[in-house]
């Protein structure tokens, strides 16, 4: 029973833990719930590079979506615009934030909503490191950082 116990409470800190691949770490990965019948979502997070060199991120997949991009958004006077920004370069060192208004994974043709307090699963994949998974903690639709569903 104990073993049983310890081999649950090791799963449970790899699976919330960060996802990490030759010196990219995924940490921070959240969503906001959507509506139903929403086509889009975001997804936000933080990456870093602690690896010796810089690398690509080349494209983006997951189950929960038909197409999953990087995006930024961009303003244009009185206008804000989101757009493409695949692929995205990450220096040795670098830490990027993908957050609210700024940066983020859009997520385009969603297959199902996506529910408060759920877990989605991401794949980034790199040029140099390769495929990097994580999941993406689904919070209420009003959050606006990865703490907002968390009681300290």
């Amino acid at each position: 029973m104990d073993r049983l116990i310890l081999t649950l409470l090791v799963a449970a800190t790899l699976l919330a833990g960060p996802a990490a691949a030759d010196g990219l770490a995924v940490t921070q990965a959240w969503a906001r719930a959507t509506p139903p019948g929403a086509a889009v979502a975001a997804v936000y997070l933080t990456l870093d590079n602690s690896a010796g060199g810089a690398d690509r991120l080349l494209s983006v997949s997951t189950d929960v979506a038909e197409r999953p991009e990087v995006h930024a958004t961009v303003h244009d006077g009185d206008v804000v615009r989101m757009r493409r920004t695949e692929p995205l370069d990450i220096g040795a060192g670098e830490r990027i934030a993908f957050e609210p208004g700024g940066r983020h994974l859009m997520l385009m043709g969603l297959k199902t909503p996506l529910v408060q307090g759920s877990r989605i699963t991401v794949t980034l994949q790199f040029e140099k490191a390769g495929p990097v998974s994580f999941e993406a903690e689904v919070l209420a639709g009003d959050a606006t950082d990865a703490h907002a569903g968390h009681h300290h």
